[in-house]
């Protein structure tokens, strides 16, 4: 698990293609690696990676089929910048959200504009996804956890303030490009909690708006 606070940017320093998937090395930074050990979990651009070599200043991490396809972690050539946590401790503080590192989407960069000191984005969340996306609630964009400021539809708006565009990859990002978002894991296991015996049927579709009039969520 994690926090969504990013600790360090690295780069992408190597990429290895390993059949149908791939082998990354990420320069650190100035992330920490004296605690990490072989088979900790890191967290780059939110998808979570386990460590499988450490040579000094990075590290190695193989990255599954599954990850290529679900993450913008395929698209992204050597010397890319990353943001990077280490997985979180019992003794962590707790300063962003619930993070799992198991990206839900691919989502676009619509919109970008000053206001005053920080910077308002705008995103479009894939369909499937904008149901988890509430006003002032959580979401993590390429590891970052983010307060939605305002939801229309499948877009949402994020305020970036100072710090968090000097420490993250928010500061390079334009509009074009395409960001990992992981929703709120409490929104995910919602939604199985209300559909109950029927999550178990594989033709369950999840929450729809005829399934939430039956039983009494909405009029």
């Amino acid at each position: 698990m994690f926090t969504g606070i990013v600790q360090a940017i690295g780069h992408i320093a190597a990429r290895e293609p390993q059949g149908e998937d791939l082998r990354l090395r990420l320069h650190c930074g100035e992330l920490p690696l004296a605690d990490v050990q072989l088979g900790d979990s890191i967290a780059v651009n939110g998808v979570c990676l386990t460590v499988v070599e450490l040579p000094g200043d990075g590290f190695w991490a193989d990255v599954s089929r599954e990850s290529l396809d679900k993450t913008t972690l395929n698209q992204l050539p050597v010397n890319s910048r990353v943001n990077l946590e280490k997985a979180m401790t019992p003794t962590t503080r707790l300063g962003g959200h619930l993070v799992s590192g198991h990206i839900d989407g691919v989502g676009d960069v619509v919109g970008r504009q000053p206001v005053g000191r920080a910077v308002e984005f705008t995103l479009q969340a894939p369909a499937d996804l904008s149901k988890y996306i509430a006003s002032k609630g959580s979401i993590c964009v390429d590891g970052i956890s983010l307060t939605v400021n305002a939801v229309r539809g499948n877009l949402f708006d994020l305020m970036i303030v100072p710090h968090t565009l000097q420490a993250t990859t928010l500061a390079s990002c334009r509009p074009g490009q395409q960001v990992n978002l992981e929703v709120d894991i409490i929104a995910r296991y919602l939604e199985r909690l209300l559909l109950g015996d029927r999550a178990a049927t594989p033709e369950s579709a999840g929450l729809t708006r005829e399934f939430l009039a039956q039983h009494g969520f909405i009029k």
